[in-house]
């Protein structure tokens, strides 16, 4: 069976960064840097290994973040209740804020497939039953032709991660029940059927199931209580990986996508991995 030591390098964290509030929405640029943000702050940064993040921007309770085929940054801004599109020029373009002319409740990961569809969670639970236009949590795609559809129902949807086919969309469930659920797809995207692929349910409260990646041997790494969860393709749970800080959330980066790199509340932390992650479409048309 699979140990934490078959995967880590070494299992020293090593504190890149610190000073924040609360960190995410992590992702690696091709050209040497991640972005992240710090909610609370409602700021975004850009931080090139072993220098000082520098702000790039405000948001409106900046979260999940990826890039689509362009390589434009793609942010869920919680606060503001939309998805936005941050443009080559700086400038910033808002992708949706409703869906059917109903505000959204609070969009909080999104991730991009090859075909340039994009996916992202909508969970509803923190905005007040009075600010409410849409009854329901739920994932949601945004086709390439802007056209947006409901993927799945969910009680609190967070983290999105893809399949190394793109067939399987992962999706992590924070509040009531945790759990990671694994959305069936078709060839056009649409769900066939759902199954729980891991119970991440335990005592503590220094983390949820949120942020999540997956590696080129297909394992699954989502933050949880006490750290990062990594588990087998099958769901079987390999072990977690400890960190000093509610940890929200991970993405793989460098060069070889072997550092894996993590916002843990007021600090950045990154460990180096043996497999690297899947690339991001984005990465695959340079």
């Amino acid at each position: 069976m699979t140990a934490l030591s078959d995967i880590l390098e070494t299992t020293v964290l090593d504190k890149v960064a610190t000073g924040f509030i609360f960190t995410e929405g992590p992702v690696w640029h091709p050209e040497g840097f991640y972005y992240f943000v710090d909610i609370r702050s409602n700021l975004l940064y850009r931080l090139v290994p072993g220098k000082e993040p520098v702000q790039v921007r405000e948001t409106l309770g900046g979260n999940g973040t990826t890039f689509d085929l362009q390589g434009r940054l793609i942010n869920c801004e919680g606060d503001g209740r939309r998805v936005t599109r941050t443009e080559h020029d700086g400038s910033v373009t808002v992708l949706v804020d409703r869906f059917e002319g109903k505000r959204l409740n609070r969009p909080n990961d999104v991730i991009c497939r090859s075909d340039g569809s994009l996916y992202f969670t909508d969970p509803g639970i923190r905005v007040p039953l009075a600010e409410r236009e849409l009854e329901n949590a739920a994932v949601y795609r945004i086709a390439p032709d802007g056209g947006i559809s409901v993927v799945a129902l969910f009680e609190y949807p967070n983290g999105l991660a893809f399949s190394a086919d793109e067939r399987t969309l992962y999706v992590a469930n924070t509040r009531w029940t945790q759990y990671i659920h694994a959305l069936e797809l078709d060839a056009a995207g649409s769900m066939v059927r759902r199954r729980v692929f891991a119970d991440m349910s335990a005592d503590g409260t220094n983390g949820v199931p949120d942020g999540m990646k997956v590696d080129a041997a297909g394992r699954v790494f989502c933050t949880g209580t006490g750290g990062v969860w990594v588990f087998e393709p099958d769901g079987t749970r390999i072990g977690i990986i400890e960190m000093p800080e509610v940890c929200a959330n991970v993405a793989f980066g460098g060069p070889d996508l072997c550092t894996l790199f993590l916002t843990a509340s007021t600090s950045i932390y990154t460990v180096r991995v043996k497999t690297p992650g899947l690339p991001l479409p984005f990465y695959k048309v340079l």
